[in-house]
């Protein structure tokens, strides 16, 4: 798979593994991964709703990213069903770490120290931290 300029050349159909998604497929995407499949009519009305968008924009997204494999197209009559073909966990790691990566080098004790610096944790907040700290310490 290659990547330029912060968007996916897709080798093939199948399951992309650590897509990098450009700002308006992000958008696509979180319509599909909150429900699918989804007709065409039905990501065009919500991403109207959700984003401004036209039908044109929406229709012209869904077929890009069709051909770049990040999602399917299912035809059934006059019909065309979508589904992501990249689960929402494994673009949010790619996303997780090229962030982390081009941002803080890799820290992820920088990361944290900037985000509990600028934020007021909830003591909720801290105890879930401390867990995931807690469970990545018996996973070493």
């Amino acid at each position: 798979m290659a990547v330029g300029n912060g968007k996916i050349k897709a080798e093939t159909s199948e399951r992309q593994q650590g897509a990098d998604l450009t700002p308006a497929e992000w958008h696509l995407m979180e319509c599909l991964w909150e429900q699918a499949p989804r007709t065409g009519r039905e990501v065009v009305d919500y991403l109207k709703a959700d984003m401004g968008w036209s039908k044109s924009t929406t229709l012209t997204m869904l077929r890009r990213m069709t051909e770049k494999g990040l999602i399917s197209c299912d035809v059934s009559g006059e019909v065309r069903c979508y589904r992501p073909l990249v689960k929402r966990q494994e673009a949010l790691l790619r996303e997780t770490e090229d962030f982390l990566s081009r941002v803080y080098k890799g820290s992820v004790g920088m990361l944290m120290s900037t985000l509990t610096k600028k934020q007021n944790l909830s003591k909720e907040e801290i105890r879930e931290l401390y867990d995931i700290l807690e469970e990545a310490e018996r996973g070493v």
